[in-house]
C-alpha cells in the first residue's frame, strides 16, 4: 500500500472528534487554524466553542469591534492573530461577498494568512491538493525519509513541501492533511514517537536506522530575555488607574495597570511613584507587593511585581490613563498577567 492509503485507514479509525471538523465550513476552518497555531488543541476547544457562538459567521464578526474581538481572544495569547483574523474577514466580507474564497492564492492574501493555514482550509473546505505545511509535518516527513538538514531553513521546508505533494492523493486532500495533523499530535510526537503503534513505522526511515528520536534536526532555542517589572494598583473612589498599551507592538491595544520596567537593580517603589506622577500626574505612596507573576512570551520573560498603591492626590484629566471600576473589568481585554490581577480583584 502506498503512504497515502496507509496514513488514510488509520486516520479513518482514529480520527480525533473536534468540534470545527462537525462540517467544512471555511470560515470555521479558518478560526480554528490560527487559534491552534502556538496553542494546544485541548486549549482550544473552548474558545473555539465560545468564538462561534458570539461570531457564526463571516458577516456578524466583520462587524464587532476590535476591543470586543481581543476580549474573546483573552487568554490564547499572540493577539496579533486575532486582528489579523478580524481584518480578513472583513476583506472577505468586502471582497467575496462574506464566502471564504476557494482559491490558495486568494486565501494567501489574506492578513494573518501563511501558506500551511491557506493549504489547510482550501484542501479541508474546498477539497483542493494543496500541501498543509506546519511543524506537524516537518517532524514527520524529517522522520520518514531521514532528513538531517535543519527544518528552520527554507530549503528544507521546499524540500519536505515537495516531498508532501508527491504523496498527497488526488482523492481526499483535505482528509490526508488532517490526518497528517493527528499523526503528529498523537503518534509521531516531538519527544519519544510512539513508532511501535504507528502507521507508517514500515515506511519510515528514521525508525529503520534507530534515528527517529533525534530529528527533526532544528537550531537550539534562544533563552528569552528577562524583563523585570512593577505595576500600581492605584484605587480612587471606588476605580483603579488604568491605561491601553500603544496601537503596535507587543499586547497592542490591550489594557494594563501602570508599569515601569526597572533597570539596573532600580527600587520599585521610586520608579512607581515617579511613573505615576510625571505620566499619569497622580501623587500616591507605594505600598506593599500584592501579587507576583512570572510570564513567559516567545522572546521575553516578564518578572512582574504588583503594588497595592494608596492615592494621594492627582490631576481629573489624563492623557495616559483612565479610571475604571471592577465591573467594567469583565469587558476589557487585558495583557498578559494584568488579566491574573484584574480578575483577582474582581472577585475580591
Amino acid at each position: 500500500m502506498t503512504l497515502a492509503t496507509q496514513l488514510l485507514d488509520w486516520y479513518y479509525e482514529n480520527a480525533r472528534d473536534l468540534p470545527w471538523r462537525q462540517d467544512k465550513d471555511a470560515y470555521k476552518i479558518w478560526v480554528s487554524e490560527i487559534m491552534l497555531q502556538q496553542t494546544r488543541v485541548e486549549a482550544v476547544k473552548g474558545y473555539y466553542q465560545r468564538w462561534i457562538d458570539r461570531f457564526p459567521t463571516p458577516a456578524v464578526l466583520a462587524e464587532a469591534s476590535e476591543q470586543e474581538v481581543l476580549q474573546y481572544w483573552q487568554g490564547l495569547g499572540y493577539y496579533s492573530r486575532a486582528r489579523n483574523l478580524l481584518a480578513g474577514v472583513r476583506e472577505v466580507c468586502a471582497a467575496y461577498g462574506g464566502e471564504v474564497p476557494e482559491d490558495e492564492q486568494l486565501i494567501r492574501q489574506l492578513p494573518g494568512v501563511g501558506d500551511y493555514t491557506a493549504g489547510a482550509i482550501a484542501s479541508i473546505a474546498y477539497n483542493r491538493r494543496v500541501p498543509a505545511v506546519d511543524g506537524n509535518v516537518l517532524r514527520i516527513f524529517s522522520r520518514l525519509f531521514c532528513l538531517e538538514s535543519d527544518i528552520s531553513k527554507q530549503a528544507t521546508k521546499r524540500e519536505i513541501a515537495g516531498l508532501l505533494h508527491r504523496h498527497m492523493p488526488d482523492s481526499s486532500p483535505g482528509d490526508f492533511n488532517q490526518a497528517l495533523m493527528d499523526l503528529g499530535s498523537m503518534i509521531c510526537i516531538p519527544r519519544r514517537p510512539r513508532c511501535q503503534v504507528c502507521p507508517l513505522s514500515n515506511l519510515c526511515e528514521g525508525y529503520a536506522r534507530e534515528v527517529q528520536d533525534t530529528l527533526p534536526v532544528r537550531p537550539a532555542k534562544k533563552e528569552p530575555v528577562l524583563v523585570q517589572l512593577a505595576a500600581g494598583l492605584v484605587l480612587q473612589d471606588g476605580k483603579y488607574l488604568v491605561r491601553q498599551r500603544p496601537a503596535k507592538g507587543l499586547l497592542a491595544g490591550m489594557w494594563e495597570f501602570p508599569t515601569v520596567e526597572l533597570t539596573g537593580g532600580q527600587a520599585a517603589d521610586r520608579c512607581l511613584t515617579a511613573v505615576l506622577w510625571h505620566e499619569f500626574g497622580q501623587e500616591v505612596d507605594v505600598g506593599e507587593e500584592q501579587f507576583h507573576y512570572i510570564h513567559i512570551f516567545s522572546h521575553r520573560k516578564w518578572d512582574i511585581s504588583f503594588f497595592s498603591c494608596q492615592w494621594l492626590s492627582g490631576n481629573g484629566v489624563m492623557k495616559e490613563g483612565q479610571w475604571r471600576s471592577l465591573t467594567e473589568f469583565s469587558n476589557m481585554p487585558w495583557a498578559g498577567p494584568h488579566h491574573k490581577v484584574a480578575l483577582a480583584l474582581a472577585e475580591s
